[in-house]
């Protein structure tokens, strides 16, 4: 077993029972109840990354289950697995098989259930009522929007929200005990502000700072931030601005191979950079309303850096 020294923090400090989730309490305490009963519907996780969706599924299956819960819970990412055919094979073949013990059903987590295609959804469905019986299912999505309605209507939806500074404050506390880590006071703020609620991105930034330094400080958080969301991509927005779409398009190029960006995470960084712009609020929307349009191309399947370069030429135009 891995030493816990070298454990990735994400991992460590992972909640094991409901007690230990944060900010989700409303939802912790209606799980429990059915548990209590060892009874549950097929569930939809429905939310942002970060913010517990994969640790409830995985806790409930430990309530559940104990410490054989491998046995009776099969997790799956679906955008790896998005065809038809894992519906067909894997967990048709998982499905079917009645669970042993006192719990009368196993569990089927399908992280990312949202990449599904819409043929797998349908097969997904007809799987959920051939055996419902023996099996529930947990779907966990950042978007119930493109989960399919005859999907959605055979599962109860859980809307998991983006933690709250204070739940923050509890992890930071806990994790700077575990670790001996020295934090400022205004440390918590800028974490909080950079990973939006997302729990991972929050501890991964903070382990990356406390693998420079045990003391933690503002000037540190924002140093390591700004390696896992380049200040170039600033430079590109503010250079398309100006009406140097050339240039611009030339430091976005660089950026991108040089960071690994994909072009959803310099859609995404672009767009939190046009918010923090000191230009008039029409403009700014406007600007908003085009990354959403090149984000919506980016995930249809669109070349990455044909859509990049199509931004940047509006961000030009006057």
């Amino acid at each position: 077993m891995l030493n816990s020294e070298y454990t990735i923090w994400i991992e460590k400090y992972r909640p094991k029972t409901f007690q230990e989730i944060k900010g989700q309490e409303r939802l912790v305490r209606r799980i429990e109840a059915m548990i209590g009963q060892k009874n549950l519907p097929h569930m939809l996780f429905s939310g942002p990354p970060g913010c517990g969706k994969s640790t409830m599924a995985l806790v409930i299956a430990k309530s559940l289950y104990g410490e054989e819960y491998h046995r009776h819970f099969l997790e799956l990412n679906s955008s790896d697995d998005r065809g038809i055919n894992v519906i067909r094979e894997t967990i048709k073949d998982f499905a079917k098989i009645k669970a042993m013990g006192e719990v009368p059903f196993k569990l089927i987590f399908l992280d990312e259930a949202d990449a599904l295609t819409r043929e797998a959804q349908h097969a997904l469905r007809r799987t959920m009522e051939t055996y419902s019986s023996s099996t529930r299912f947990i779907l966990s999505v950042n978007y119930s929007s493109k989960i399919i309605d005859p999907l959605l209507s055979r599962c109860a939806v859980f809307r998991f929200q983006p933690l709250k500074e204070e739940d923050f404050k509890e992890i930071l506390a806990m994790i700077s005990e575990k670790e001996g880590l020295t934090v400022e006071d205004t440390v918590l703020r800028e974490l909080y502000l950079i990973s939006h609620g997302d729990v991972r991105k929050f501890e991964n930034l903070l382990q990356s700072c406390a693998a420079l330094n045990k003391t933690v400080t503002v000037e540190l958080v924002r140093e390591i931030a700004s390696a896992t969301t380049p200040r170039e991509i600033k430079d590109v927005v503010l250079l398309a601005l100006a009406g140097n779409f050339i240039k611009g398009r030339e430091l976005l190029l660089k950026t991108m191979l040089q960071q690994g960006l994909s072009g959803l995470d310099v859609v995404k960084q672009i767009q939190q950079d046009v918010l923090d712009l000191d230009i008039e609020e029409k403009r700014k929307a406007k600007l908003v309303e085009d990354c959403g349009d090149i984000e919506f191309r980016l995930v249809e399947g669109s070349d990455e850096f044909v859509q990049l370069c199509t931004l940047l030429a509006r961000f030009s135009s006057p």
